[in-house]
């Protein structure tokens, strides 16, 4: 299946690395490929290391990337001693995820409440199935409220444990009525969606995307070379805010330096093309110094 999802800050991504003809650069989220190839496009001569934990993000034939079916917390077990002259992280969900996984991300289907970033998860693998079913109000309460920043997070998780008394909770569906019946009408005629901020906090629950990103960030920047870059696009403040203090502390440090004091924001004509991109923030910065 062909990706159809469309790249964010793709030009203000690429541009801020600085690449070089020869550039080895390393794609954390490949997703639908669309850094890797405008950056081929552009410098013949490149490198692309690409990692993503969806085996079906892998659609492409070339030579100049090496696929890596792995969680870019795990960077330093593909790079191994490898160093990289940039990285991208591109973070959140692609369109294909939405639309196409089946795994129920998106609150407009019915699917199977998984919401993992694996397209084969194991049986140890926690799914959003196990969080909403057995995990304590209280605990339910805190992540929606915690990663989702939902004003409503104890009437809907007060509703989810109620609901999981009379039958288990299984779809989107499921989920969607539940939190549609705890909300009021108000909020329900809102811009945005009533189920958006508690399937996103499911997904961060579900997959540990802050710590993952965390430690993503940390191992990636051993990694660079003096005078690589690294570019972030994040998706929500959570995001936002835990690479911006990450960038904060290097430079404080004295090991690096920022190429953009204020995030990087999508210009009108993506806007207008690609409503996604109304979220996106991108932060770039040079390492100085060796580690």
């Amino acid at each position: 299946m062909d990706s159809i999802h469309r790249t964010v800050l793709l030009n203000e991504t690429i541009n801020g690395l600085n690449l070089k003809p020869d550039s080895v650069v390393l794609d954390c989220t490949f997703g639908g490929g669309g850094h890797s190839a405008e950056i081929l496009r552009r410098f013949t001569k490149a490198k692309i290391i690409a990692l993503d934990q969806d085996k079906k993000a892998w659609r492409q034939n070339d030579v100049r990337i090496s696929f890596h079916n792995e969680n870019f917390s795990n960077l330093d077990k593909v790079l191994k001693n490898e160093k990289v002259d940039s990285i991208i992280f591109d973070l959140g969900l692609s369109s294909d995820q939405l639309e196409n996984s089946g795994r129920g991300f998106s609150f407009l289907k019915n699917e199977p409440l998984l919401m993992t970033m694996k397209d084969n998860p194991s049986t140890e693998d926690i799914t959003a199935n196990d969080v909403v079913n057995t995990w304590s109000e209280k605990s339910l309460a805190d992540i929606i409220y915690g990663y989702g920043e939902e004003k409503y997070s104890r009437r809907i998780a007060k509703g989810i444990v109620e609901a999981r008394e009379k039958a288990e909770i299984k779809t989107t569906s499921d989920l969607v009525k539940i939190i549609s019946e705890a909300v009021p009408g108000i909020y329900k005629r809102g811009r945005l969606h009533f189920a958006t901020r508690t399937f996103q906090a499911l997904r961060i629950a579900v997959n540990d995307e802050l710590g993952v990103l965390q430690t993503g960030l940390e191992k990636g920047f051993e990694t660079l070379k003096t005078g690589g870059r690294m570019s972030v696009i994040s998706f929500h403040s959570l995001e936002d805010r835990v690479t911006k203090k990450f960038y904060k502390t290097l430079e404080k440090e004295g090991k690096a330096i920022l190429i953009n004091k204020k995030p990087i924001l999508a210009k009108e004509e993506e806007l207008k093309n690609n409503p996604r991109s109304r979220s996106a923030k991108l932060r770039i910065l040079e390492k100085i110094t060796k580690i």
